[in-house]
């Protein structure tokens, strides 16, 4: 058969943006509406220093989404490794020319702004095993030792992430890494094997930790402990999500936060601010909203007829939903607290830049899910 007669005929731009997933962007654009609104509502009725800014970089990343989407899903896959390359060379850099802020040295100061490599990570790994996974057969993933690459991909910017430190980024990228292995087809007992020797390790793994890690962990066990101390911050979360009671106190009425109670109320817990100002209401309102957002990148994943597309629009999914389950899990309490933003919600530049980047190859998936691609990289004849 020729290869023509699998693929469909390239698509003008004009046409690329009719194909778009618009309702989709409806729903980033509902999510960035509600971070804005918080930050103006954080800043005690005021756009500035939060608002306006995040407002401008939305735009911004906007734009940039709906470019990526456009961009021929092959072009990324034949760019892939050269896009974790760089990223991965970002990483190793930080350790020499990064800057610290807030006890940690995860920033590369770019003159205009500060770029955080780690984010980007993020979605190159996706990029890279996706097109790993997909120049491999079913009989290739069985054999354990066409795993060790994909392995070592995954562990090698965990590792560099980890030393920064930044304990929150090192876990998200193994377990978006071990999520594209799963979709991937690897089977099951290999997973129990490693979480096995990951057990057994902890012992070892604890005497790696930085002080104040061990210290969040041990917060989190028992916050009550040191009440005035490390588990301040979880503490007076926990009022601020029950004080919201069911409906809330009101927008810009939430006490805890505006009598600054609250910790990194722009960026970690601003979660726990719209929790106390609109209820539990509000808040399953919200987490209804990703949900719906997570169901669309599954259900345009599973659309896509080749392999790639489906393991990048997966890889970017579980990592969208990482973000919303660390965040929400980490200010109710029931993890430790690591530092991991709320998705289009929190204050911050290269996360959310990075994640729009990733809603843009997941639209990119939808606008060309017909195109078929062979296990090299080209079309299937």
């Amino acid at each position: 058969m020729r290869e023509d007669s699998l693929n469909p005929p390239s698509f003008t731009i004009g046409q690329k943006l009719l194909h778009i997933h618009w309702f989709f962007v409806l729903l980033i654009i509902a999510l960035a509406g509600i971070g804005v609104a918080m930050l103006y509502s954080i800043a005690n009725g005021d756009f500035q220093p939060w608002a306006s800014r995040q407002a401008v970089r939305f735009a911004l990343g906007l734009a940039v989404m709906l470019v990526v989407a456009l961009v021929d899903v092959r072009i990324w896959l034949r760019f892939a490794y050269a896009f974790y390359g760089v990223s991965l060379l970002l990483l190793a850099l930080v350790e020499v020319m990064g800057f610290i802020g807030m006890g940690a040295q995860r920033w590369i100061y770019l003159g205009y702004f500060n770029l955080q490599p780690s984010e980007l990570m993020k979605i190159a790994l996706v990029l890279a095993l996706a097109r790993y996974f997909h120049g491999l057969g079913m009989e290739d993933i069985g054999r354990p030792t066409r795993l060790l690459v994909p392995i070592l991909m995954v562990l090698l910017p965990a590792g560099l992430v980890l030393r920064q430190p930044d304990l929150g980024t090192a876990l998200m990228l193994i377990m978006a890494g071990g999520a594209l292995f799963f979709v991937a087809g690897v089977r099951l007992w290999k997973f129990g094997v490693v979480l096995a020797l990951a057990l057994a390790a902890l012992p070892v793994g604890w005497q790696f930790l930085h002080d104040y890690q061990k210290q969040r962990i041990l917060t989190f066990l028992n916050p009550e402990a040191d009440p005035l101390g490390a588990g301040y911050h979880i503490i007076q979360s926990k009022i601020a999500l029950g004080s919201g009671g069911l409906s809330g106190k009101g927008f810009m009425q939430g006490t805890q936060g505006h009598l600054r109670f609250l910790p990194e109320m722009q960026t970690d817990f601003i979660f726990t601010v719209l929790a106390e100002e609109f209820g539990m209401v509000g808040g399953l309102g919200l987490i209804g909203l990703y949900s719906l957002l997570l169901v669309y990148g599954v259900a345009i994943s599973m659309r896509s007829y080749s392999h790639f597309g489906r393991l990048v629009g997966m890889g970017v999914t579980v990592t969208c939903f990482l973000y919303v389950f660390i965040n929400i899990a980490m200010v109710m309490g029931l993890i430790p607290v690591v530092g991991v933003p709320l998705p289009l919600i929190s204050y911050g530049g290269t996360a959310m830049m990075t994640l729009l980047i990733g809603f843009g190859l997941l639209m990119g998936v939808w606008v060309h899910r017909d195109v078929v691609i062979g296990r090299r990289g080209g079309d299937d004849g």
